[in-house]
């Protein structure tokens, strides 16, 4: 292929030269002559296409999947009373649509995981964006009251579809980068959780508000995810594992994935991060799905509020919670990457203490929601917003804690198995379990408003004193984080070595 290195066509090239097309330079020896033939067709859309494929705009693009997949998975929740009135469901019926969609997301994970280490990454991802758009598009056609089941199950489906996306994704941008660059880039990565979670509320209120119908709030999601499978299938390229250590093409030993899982099972940095990511995930999950509809019978017991019996429902919570979730999700990354580079330069530990501190800070406002929503909704934004910064510190550090102790060849497994772990034990359960808790409490007084925003606030305190766990696993992770680390830089080193020098049963 012959162009030049603006991207335009040459005349011609000669058999024997070559022409790299990003390297901004021709080569010496090419030289005008009749032995020069044209350039085969096309040549100038590969160029320009291969120039698209830079790191940063593969982050870039990676990031909008990130959030399209976080937008569609709260989407649901933001029109989650009409969904409620529609079906006729109770709270632990409501909050079993989040736990389907996280118990499948949870299982299909470590399969991505196997296979993310092991085939081209890029096409695992855009297979999963176009099926949980399909499901979710599809979805959106399910009306019949008795056809709950199905629409549970389609939230299950979509769940698979996120997972192969969650599991493989970072491990692309951590090939792509390191060191500080690295911890910029996931921050930007993982700024789409609570980003797309926002916007999610924000898209399904806004949809069926506009349509008058919360079906189309899940019709829209969809063709943009479509659009991303696309854009990741063009732009965004598969690195060689460990690249950007500059050791990808020098690794010459893989090792099979159940020594993977024993090795990730003694990596005890990687274990107190997985269990604190856990208590994170719980906490998120649950005030996800619950937190909107705290709010409004909070408003409901001052009277500022009429409950809703009929669809479709005030949608005014679940915006303003989207948007506290975007800039507090915005702020909380930001946050977390600028302290975490500034305590590198007075603790090596920085990452995982930084988490802990975070987390018990977090724990505290997070139980003053409770205290002040009775009197003031006001106030219980104010905690939300202050609790859902501290609570958001951590995703990009966690992924990042992850990058140190983990070797290249493995990280997907290790993401997916993280993954796995973290839904397990946090929000696979924890939507149901508070809805079932709430549900619970209100039998003896089920026609009581007051009694009903109560017996959920109870339910909901179960969360701060998960967020304390959650920050003490983050303090366990600080006292093993060095030595994990440079383990997984000895055995690294052992890995790239002439295969006359590499360890057997390593």
């Amino acid at each position: 292929m012959c162009v030049e290195s603006d991207g335009c066509e040459m005349e011609g090239c000669g058999a024997a030269d070559e022409v790299r097309t990003l390297s901004r330079s021709l080569t010496p020896t090419l030289k005008p002559g009749a032995d020069l033939r044209p350039c085969e067709p096309g040549a100038k859309f590969r160029a320009a296409l291969l120039r698209c494929r830079s790191p940063k705009a593969a982050a870039g693009i990676l990031s909008l999947g990130n959030v399209l997949n976080y937008m569609d998975r709260y989407t649901v929740a933001g029109v989650l009373l009409d969904i409620q009135q529609h079906f006729k469901v109770s709270d632990s019926g409501a909050g079993l649509l989040q736990t389907v969609f996280i118990c499948s997301f949870m299982l299909a994970a470590p399969i991505f995981g196997y296979l993310g280490d092991r085939f081209n990454r890029k096409i695992i991802l855009s297979c999963g964006i176009f099926l949980w758009s399909a499901v979710t598009l599809s979805s959106s056609f399910i009306s019949n009251e008795e056809h709950y089941w199905l629409f549970v199950l389609s939230r299950g489906l979509v769940g698979i579809g996120e997972s192969s996306y969650s599991s493989i994704s970072p491990t692309i941008i951590g090939d792509l980068f390191t060191n500080n660059s690295r911890t910029v880039m996931l921050s930007l990565f993982y700024l789409a959780i609570p980003l797309g979670s926002g916007l999610g509320y924000i898209l399904g209120s806004s949809a069926k508000e506009a349509a008058g119908d919360w079906h189309w709030a899940l019709r829209v999601s969809p063709i943009l995810g479509m659009t991303a499978g696309a854009l990741i299938l063009l732009f965004v390229p598969d690195p060689k594992r460990g690249s950007a250590d500059h050791m990808g093409p020098r690794i010459r030993t893989r090792t099979p994935w159940l020594c993977d899982m024993r090795a990730l099972l003694k990596n005890r940095s990687y274990v107190f991060s997985s269990l604190a990511s856990a208590a994170v995930s719980f906490a998120t999950g649950a005030f996800g799905i619950w937190i909107p509809q705290y709010l409004v019978r909070a408003q409901v017991v001052q009277k500022t509020a009429v409950q809703c019996t009929v669809p479709p429902c005030n949608s005014q919570d679940s915006l303003i919670f989207g948007a506290i979730t975007c800039v507090t999700g915005l702020l909380g990354v930001v946050i977390g990457a600028v302290t975490t580079r500034m305590c590198r330069q007075k603790t090596e530990r920085a990452d995982p203490l930084v988490c802990a501190v975070s987390m018990l800070g977090s724990a505290i406002f997070i139980c003053l929601i409770f205290v002040v929503a009775k009197k003031s909704i006001v106030g219980a934004y104010v905690c939300i917003f202050i609790g859902e910064t501290l609570l958001f510190l951590n995703w990009a550090i966690t992924a990042d804690i992850l990058m140190y102790v983990v070797i290249p060849t493995r990280r997907a497994t290790a993401v997916a198995f993280q993954g796995f772990t973290s839904h397990l034990l946090g929000d696979a359960g924890s939507p149901y379990l508070i809805g079932l808790i709430s549900d619970a409490l209100q039998q003896s007084y089920a026609t009581s408003v007051l009694w009903q925003f109560l017996s959920l606030g109870y339910a909901l305190m179960l969360c701060p004193f998960v967020i304390v766990l959650g920050g003490m696993f983050f303090l366990a992770t600080a006292l093993f984080f060095l030595d994990d680390r440079e383990k997984a830089e000895k055995q690294l080193n052992q890995m790239t070595r002439p295969p006359s020098s590499v360890k057997v049963g390593m």
